[in-house]
């Protein structure tokens, strides 16, 4: 029995020839921002001195509600207590620089972000926000009240925020998904030929969007009905995108007059161009019906052996 393509020890799960290879759709899984904290009430607190100046933040602080309060003097600190259950980040720019800003925004992903500055400026707070704060507070204009409001409608406009990015990334994988399960879900091209193609995918694992399962059907003009069923180990797009350049591979060389081990020679020079990596192997199982649809001759590249009905 000729190894696996992609010359692997392993072995890819069984996928029966019955149960031939159809992707599965399901739930999309969280973006990569992740969620915002549940009942998120710890505010973190990055200023050189925040007893300072007319408005101290420590007295407001008491006097703003339920809070619970941690204090960064620097970037340094603020990343290391930044934990999951922050929902908000307080940052005082009294010199104004922006890039500080910056930093905190890439450093907080799923923390909503105000700036307290020492002037109300328009032009400033627009920037702020563009950066990606959820508001511009002006030091001489702050109270208990004001900070707490500040406080909670940031953080709903934060999980406002994070919900539509999330929605967003789950359309586009769904896109994404949907192209490649064109490519994995070929026409069977049977025209002529009394066989006719069934299918049905069982999902390996729960929740899984896309495996690298693949198949094809073709008949040549000589009336020989060409199947196969072949599998790339893991699953996911990347494996589901492999599946579909070889699956694409395997017609067009079907239809170039290649079958066999010629075939499945070429079939591994492709695999090795365009896997990620060394690790990553497919497996094969090809038949060719002959026209009177009386014999079968088979092919196994490690992949496990059909099931005769």
């Amino acid at each position: 029995m000729p190894r696996p393509v992609g010359e692997h020890t392993d072995r890819a799960t069984p996928s029966p020839v019955a149960q031939a290879a159809a992707p599965h759709s399901a739930p999309a899984a969280p973006g990569a921002l992740g969620t915002f904290p549940r009942q998120a009430r710890t505010l973190l607190v990055i200023a050189d001195d925040p007893s300072a100046g007319a408005a101290s933040l420590p007295a407001l602080l008491d006097a703003a509600g339920r809070l619970r309060v941690r204090t960064a003097r620097n970037l340094t600190e603020a990343a290391r207590l930044l934990t999951d259950d922050v929902g908000c980040v307080l940052l005082d720019l009294a010199d104004g620089d922006l890039d500080v800003l910056r930093e905190v925004v890439a450093m907080a992903p799923r923390q909503a972000v105000l700036v307290l500055t020492d002037e109300d400026d328009p032009e400033k707070a627009a920037e702020a926000v563009r950066l990606g704060a959820q508001d511009q507070l002006p030091r001489q204009d702050l109270d208990a009240a004001l900070l707490n409001r500040a406080i909670r409608y940031a953080e709903e406009r934060k999980r406002s925020d994070l919900a539509r990015r999330q929605l967003a990334e789950s359309r586009l994988r769904a896109q994404e998904n949907a192209r490649l399960e064109r490519g994995l879900l070929p026409t069977p091209l049977l025209d002529g030929s009394g066989l006719a193609l069934a299918r049905r995918y069982r999902p390996g694992r729960s929740r899984a969007l896309l495996g690298g399962d693949f198949y094809d059907t073709v008949r040549t003009d000589d009336g020989t009905v060409h199947a196969m069923i072949g599998d790339v180990s893991g699953h996911g797009p990347d494996e589901a995108a492999l599946g579909v350049e070889l699956r694409i591979a395997w017609r067009a060389l079907i239809m170039a007059g290649l079958s066999g081990a010629a075939l499945l020679g070429t079939l591994q020079q492709v695999l090795e161009h365009e896997r990620s990596g060394d690790e990553v192997f497919a497996t094969l199982c090809m038949i060719d019906i002959a026209p009177e649809e009386d014999t079968a001759t088979m092919w196994l590249a490690g992949h496990p052996a059909p099931v005769l009905a």
